[in-house]
């Protein structure tokens, strides 16, 4: 078996995810790097080898003999890239979220379509042994039928890796709603096993806006996380325009009837979120997300004060980034490229979660007047989830 030819648009940043694809020998490895940033194809020869094609120019790397290419590129060139190497025949893993617009993915979903390529949405939340887990005892039905859902997303880095850069500016991202929060609203849909309707949202640009310490348009940002940075107000050189939102709370109605919300806060102290799920006969939460050790806990008696809960189930440790759901969304990556067959993530969830933000984010941006989701076309909803 020869190995399958891949590159990466957008080696840098998100891009390392890739490297779990580089198997030299045993079926895949990563021939060809793409960015602007000359530093990250630096990192990517000292990765990949020497002899690794490296380039500033996408088109450049799309004419090269490519079996799949990972787009991994900032939020608001996935439509362009991802569209680029769909019309190149190209196997696309494409990182969350699809697009910042549904038009965007629905562009993609169409172009994949016609041109009949593998297209893979890099949701590795749905990977991630705790999500799996919270997934396994709902479908066991330990809580009898899903009825509610909630995530709290507490997000202690926020002032340092999504107000320095392009991620504030919401001509950019859209907004935090969406970027941040795609993740979350695609593990909501599939443990309450439906997509969004309808939803309403309230949020604010509460605190980094009284910021008034911003860096030139042409300087470069350091978004590393830094503990020394608290408390919020006291962050430095943050991105020239901030218009998105750092508070925001999203209120979900499911074609199920499912009820479901989601809160973020970009300047809590903390990182980690929260879920929980209640049914007929039950709930389920997590305590921790699945890099620093997690609990499931399950309460199915009637109580009153029990933090233990009636059980519990311990999360192992896993080796690779985001909890080890890196290593294992690529892994089935490759072998989707080559063969086809069933995937955890979906082209048509990650579609609905990106719809679910954008509508979520004109909603917030409206006083909270609720929004109806786009429905995506039922011909290419049925042509992708014969893959998922």
């Amino acid at each position: 078996m020869s190995d399958l030819r891949i590159g990466v648009i957008g080696a840098g940043g998100r891009g390392g995810v890739a490297r779990h694809a580089h198997h030299p020998g045993e079926g895949s490895r990563i021939v060809a790097c793409c960015d602007t940033v000359a530093k990250h194809l630096d990192t990517a020869r000292d990765r990949y080898g020497e002899d690794i094609f490296c380039t500033d120019d996408y088109n450049a790397l799309l004419e090269r003999d490519l079996d799949a290419v990972f787009v991994t590129t900032p939020d608001f060139l996935h439509e362009p890239h991802a569209l680029a190497a769909i019309e190149a025949g190209l196997a696309v893993y494409l990182e969350k979220p699809m697009a910042i617009t549904t038009d965007g993915c629905d562009r993609i979903l169409e172009a994949a379509r016609r041109k009949n390529v593998r297209l893979y949405l890099g949701h590795n939340m749905r990977h991630m042994a705790f999500v799996q887990q919270m997934k396994q005892l709902i479908d066991d039905g330990v809580i009898g039928q899903v009825k509610t859902a909630w995530c709290r997303h507490f997000v202690g880095h926020g002032g340092d890796f999504y107000f320095k850069d392009w991620h504030a500016d919401r001509r950019l991202s859209t907004g935090l709603l969406l970027q941040k929060a795609a993740h979350d609203i695609d593990v909501l849909h599939w443990l309450c096993g439906s997509y969004t309707r309808r939803v309403n949202a309230l949020g604010n640009l509460a605190v980094y806006g009284d910021i008034t310490d911003r860096r030139a348009q042409d300087e470069p940002w350091d978004a590393s996380v830094n503990t020394d940075h608290w408390p919020p107000l006291s962050q430095k050189r943050l991105n020239p325009v901030v218009d998105v939102e750092d508070l925001s709370m999203l209120q979900m109605e499911l074609h199920n009837s499912v009820l479901a919300c989601y809160q973020q806060c970009h300047f809590a102290p903390d990182y980690w979120r929260n879920y929980t799920v209640i049914g007929t006969e039950g709930r389920i939460e997590n305590f921790g997300n699945g890099e620093e050790g997690t609990t499931i806990k399950l309460w199915n008696r009637r109580a009153g004060w029990n933090p233990d809960g009636d059980e519990t189930f311990e999360m192992d440790l896993e080796k690779g980034s985001h909890g080890g759901a890196d290593p294992k969304i690529v892994a089935e990556f490759v072998p989707f490229v080559r063969e086809g067959g069933p995937i955890h993530t979906s082209p048509v969830a990650a579609r609905y979660s990106v719809a679910t933000g954008c509508a979520a984010t004109e909603s917030l941006r409206d006083g909270g007047t609720p929004r109806d989701v786009p429905k995506l076309d039922p011909e290419l909803a049925a042509y992708f989830d014969a893959d998922s």
